[in-house]
């Protein structure tokens, strides 16, 4: 007999997705009334905590009137409550969907009735069942709270009006701006405007034209628009630099003095090749008992930007650098991001360590934390360290030293970092073998002109190099989170601010599935040690190949998303049950609360209010996947604009998506992808097969694929949009 899949899932001390599981129950057979016993059987939930969790959850739902207590403590959905508040996710055809946790599934909302709501949205709507196909639609009927009031986009303007063109796929209404809210803006400028008021027979909102950014194609323009398009910054306020020039930059001895001093040990870092903070540096030692001492040195961040100053409200406001193609956006001004903190080579610097005491097998002997003096004696870019790696000799070449010529290496540092190399292979197979995901994706990169013009793409793939340094600073942020998490399991335990990462969506899960299926792999979803075993399989076995990055994309999506937290419940991905982040504080401001917190408790500090760094989590986590989203659109517009010096050329590709206007094809040898439209295939009239995931001419039958390889040209390439259109080449 099959084993019941378990409904009940915990996020700590905290069942997942309760309210969502409770209707679902209900909702099986809304004529039986369910107590809250009931519900915990059917939720195998079977600890008080657990079921006084359910108790309160009935109470609240019963206050909201999404439930009604039809006899004394047995509940039933409220069918008389018509409406339902939710978020609104619009797709790019102006349509939408409807997500709320009243219902399992997203519910459809034409683009009729949205009812002026726009993307993320949280609305009021009221759902019903189509009367023929008897599926459920939803219409808006009020918008009770914007996800955002400023779009950027392209002013067309008339004698005394204009309307700004939305870049966003996602914002389908132009807006209506009038004569004297154009602030100095012309015709054809591309622009940031703020809706004002959305008039009740208006087809369009009205507003007001805030920034002027230039003109559309221009790259400055174009990569400004991307970060204020996500509420990013793009420069620092005069006040900010100020408070930062004037910073005390000095390392006096009464500062040593109170802290470890390790300037006689062997330090080095490896970083990019092009960067500029360096952020964490390792140390080596051999101890006479034939263990290691290795310290991982982090900028001390912490130091230099103090709590309630004007430098520290911007660096949180900020939470993030933004890496776009081109350019870094930091989250800390220059001085210290590139100056007194980073860790530069032959420079005195104040940092915060974790120092282990390793043996070969890399069980940890010993571990210290706290506030060090370091100094670093060499430099190396990834690609040299990895030379050192393959040829285990001392001598880096000229074409890929940073000087531009060949030179030799301490053999002290050669045998560091040749023994780290082994400790940092050991620690990934172990964390492997316990259920870790390993996503090294290979990453797409631009050369650029002077210009910042694209010349050329190549791919980017972690090396050795690459996972040594990884692998120390996964260690660091482990142990760092275990100090103060494994010592305060309890509710009432210390306030640290943790990574996380839950379990995959299991439905998001059955999807992939169903698509790798395609190409002839599987994943076993049974338990969480098969789900990781066999997508770790499917990783490997897709690596390289044509359809690589398509099924490494899905397979990204089908986890959840890491976030920062206060509630710990480990990390997923990398098989762990504590983890936070300590390594990189000049460009993320979680990891300068956590050197304070941390600094706090070894001072013998009390634990502060949770709730207020909870909100600096969810704040810090939302900035994250702002900068992200920025990053990619960067990334697509360098691809967009790489295609356009590439009209003549055919090219070889995958089909990526399918839609029912048209096939996304992902071209194999630079990752460019874009859409060949359904109505310019002029071999027969294509019909949008979803089961298939194909597109199916309605003559001949020819099927075009998920994962079919295909020949493309460059029909079209759009700037502004971030959009390639390509036409199909039929053999």
């Amino acid at each position: 007999m099959a084993n019941k899949k378990k409904i009940f899932k915990k996020k700590g001390n905290i069942i997942k997705d309760l309210t969502k599981n409770i209707f679902k129950i209900l909702k099986e057979d809304a004529s039986k009334q369910f107590n809250y016993k009931q519900i915990a059987a059917k939720l195998r939930v079977t600890d008080t905590e657990g079921k006084n969790q359910i108790i309160q959850k009935l109470a609240e739902l019963t206050a909201a009137k999404k439930l009604k207590e039809v006899d004394r403590g047995k509940y039933q959905v409220n069918e008389e409550r018509k409406y339902s508040v939710g978020k609104l996710d619009i797709t790019s055809n102006g349509n939408g969907y409807f997500i709320t946790e009243d219902y399992e599934d997203d519910v459809f909302v034409p683009n009729i009735n949205l009812g002026k709501g726009l993307h993320n949205d949280l609305v009021k709507a009221y759902v019903y069942k189509k009367r023929r196909s008897n599926k459920l639609e939803a219409d808006v009927v009020e918008v009770l709270e914007r996800a955002k009031t400023q779009f950027v986009g392209v002013l067309q303007k008339s004698k005394n009006f204009g309307f700004v063109i939305p870049d966003s796929n996602k914002m389908y209404a132009d807006i209506f701006i009038s004569e004297n809210k154009m602030n100095g803006a012309e015709h054809g400028d591309k622009v940031q405007a703020t809706i004002l008021d959305w008039p009740e027979n208006s087809k369009n909102p009205f507003g007001k034209i805030t920034t002027v950014l230039g003109k559309p194609g221009n790259q400055n323009t174009e990569m400004h628009s991307i970060l204020v398009e996500y509420d990013l910054p793009y420069e620092f306020p005069k006040e900010v630099e100020e408070e930062a020039s004037h910073l005390s930059i000095e390392i006096t001895k009464e500062e040593i003095s109170k802290r470890k001093d390790l300037r006689n040990t062997l330090t080095f870092t490896i970083d990019p090749k092009d960067a500029k903070d360096f952020d964490d540096a390792l140390s080596f030692k051999k101890l006479e008992n034939g263990h290691y001492e290795i310290g991982i040195h982090i900028a001390d961040v912490s130091h230099y930007l103090q709590p309630k100053t004007i430098l520290d409200d911007e660096a949180y406001e900020r939470a993030t650098s933004v890496y776009l193609v081109d350019r870094v956006v930091p989250m800390l001004p220059e001085i210290l991001s590139n100056g007194v903190c980073s860790l530069r080579p032959e420079e005195e610097k104040l940092t915060f360590s974790a120092i282990f005491e390793l043996n070969e097998n890399t069980e940890v002997i010993n571990q210290w934390f706290g506030r060090t003096v370091t100094f670093s004696d060499k430099r190396f870019a990834y690609e040299e360290a990895q030379v050192i790696i393959e040829t285990k000799e001392n001598v880096v070449p000229a074409n890929v030293s940073l000087t531009g010529h060949d030179y030799t290496v301490d053999e002290a540092i050669v045998e560091a970092i040749l023994k780290m190399d082994e400790l940092a292979k050991i620690l990934r197979k172990r964390r492997m073998n316990q259920g870790a995901i390993s996503f090294d994706r290979v990453e797409v990169k631009f050369n650029l002109d002077e210009d910042a013009n694209p010349t050329s793409v190549y791919f980017k793939e972690a090396k050795d190099a690459n996972k040594l340094i990884e692998e120390f600073m996964l260690l660091a942020n482990r142990k760092v989170a275990e100090f103060i998490g494994e010592k305060n399991k309890k509710p009432s335990g210390k306030t640290f601010v943790y990574r996380v990462h839950d379990e995959p969506d299991t439905e998001k899960l059955a999807s992939l599935q169903n698509i790798i299926s395609k190409f002839g792999y599987k994943i076993n979803t049974d338990t969480r040690e098969t789900t990781s075993a066999t997508l770790n399989q499917l990783l490997a076995d897709v690596h390289g190949k044509a359809e690589s990055n398509m099924i490494e994309t899905l397979a990204i999506r089908s986890m959840s998303k890491a976030v920062y937290t206060t509630q710990n419940i480990g990390h997923y991905g990398l098989a762990f049950d504590y983890y936070s982040h300590f390594t990189s504080p000049i460009r993320r401001y979680p990891d300068v609360m956590t050197h304070r917190l941390l600094q706090h408790y070894l001072d013998g500090g009390s634990s502060p209010k949770a709730e207020l760094y909870e909100e600096k989590c969810k704040h810090s986590s939302k900035r994250e996947e702002l900068a992200s989203k920025a990053e990619r659109d960067s990334i697509k517009y360098m691809q967009v604009k790489y295609m356009q010096n590439h009209k003549e050329e055919i090219f070889e590709g995958v089909i990526t998506g399918v839609t029912e206007w048209g096939i996304y094809v992902e071209i194999t040898k630079n990752k460019c992808e874009g859409m060949v439209r359904i109505r310019d295939i002029k071999s027969d009239y294509y019909l949008f097969d979803e089961k298939q995931y194909a597109i199916v001419g309605q003559s001949t039958k020819q099927l075009y694929q998920l994962g079919d390889d295909v020949k493309v040209q460059v029909k079209k390439t759009d700037l502004e949009r971030k959009h390639l259109d390509f036409n199909l080449i039929e053999e």
